[in-house]
């Protein structure tokens, strides 16, 4: 959903001449074809990265290594190679071992903070990243030039474009990001393994579906996240399962002034988060 967002957006603002397709279903990459996403697919990275001036890696974080491997001695020497993955240190820590040396130069990892619970061709939106931050996290080989044809390719489509170091990226999305999405998986898959589920989920309303709506985000896409991040996401579930606790012992005392004190903390720190940035779009991530 992410790679064909960009591929439409690109195309909406006429910044590129041809957009070639790979990827692992070729019942997928025809949908591509019909929607007007791509123009042509090859079935064969190599052949696919070959005359590419930019090579966008949209696929799970885990295929990052073996593609790389795929499409090292097929791209041009000026080839740009970026990606959308959410977590960035293993994006880095796979290009040092899969690429040449000299092909460093053109990495320029990346990350929009943009998206949709739904994956899929069929979801793309070329107006996906308008108004969104995008953050490119570059290594020390990158060249200045190859990371500002990056940023533009960003700014094109509408993004924010930011810039930022991958450890502290790898941070702050295990707190914003990562750790939402593994609160909304625990929670519907508690609530699902209940015996009254059905009756349960029968009485949801506005406030549950709004809190859950990531846990219908990719399985396979978290798995490689939270595989990917495990250091960073650790701490920060350890954290807020510290919270619970505090919440837990303040429920079963009867601490009142300590619930009313943590739910008047959390609400000051929410609307002072939305005031300080109002014009930002906090559309699906």
């Amino acid at each position: 959903m992410i790679g064909g967002s960009l591929a439409l957006a690109l195309r909406k603002a006429n910044a590129c001449d041809r957009i070639i397709g790979y990827g692992r279903s070729p019942a997928s990459l025809q949908r591509a074809l019909e929607l007007g996403v791509i123009d042509e697919f090859r079935t064969d990275a190599a052949s696919a990265a070959a005359d590419a001036d930019v090579v966008v890696l949209a696929s799970p974080l885990a295929t990052t290594e073996p593609l790389l491997r795929q499409i090292r001695d097929a791209l041009g020497e000026q080839a740009i190679i970026t990606d959308v993955g959410s977590a960035k240190g293993c994006i880095v820590a796979a290009a040092h071992r899969a690429l040449n040396p000299g092909q460093l130069r053109n990495l320029v990892p990346g990350h929009p903070i943009a998206g949709k619970e739904k994956s899929g061709v069929d979801h793309a939106n070329p107006d996906l990243f308008v108004d969104h931050l995008t953050i490119l996290t570059p290594v020390p080989e990158t060249d200045p030039g190859q990371l500002r044809r990056v940023r533009q390719l960003w700014e094109v489509v509408g993004a924010r474009v930011v810039e930022m170091d991958v450890d502290t990226h790898d941070a702050v999305l295990a707190a914003t990001s990562h750790l939402p999405h593994m609160l909304a998986y625990a929670l519907v898959d508690c609530l699902a393994r209940m015996q009254e589920s059905a009756e349960i989920f029968k009485y949801a309303a506005g406030g549950f579906a709004d809190f859950t709506r990531i846990a219908s985000s990719n399985p396979e896409m978290w798995h490689d996240i939270c595989l990917a991040n495990r250091d960073n996401l650790i701490v920060m579930l350890d954290r807020f399962r510290g919270r619970l606790e505090e919440i837990r012992a303040a429920i079963l005392h009867n601490d009142g002034p300590l619930l009313l004190e943590i739910f008047t903390r959390a609400k000051q720190a929410r609307d002072d988060f939305i005031d300080r940035f109002p014009g930002r779009n906090y559309g699906p991530e």
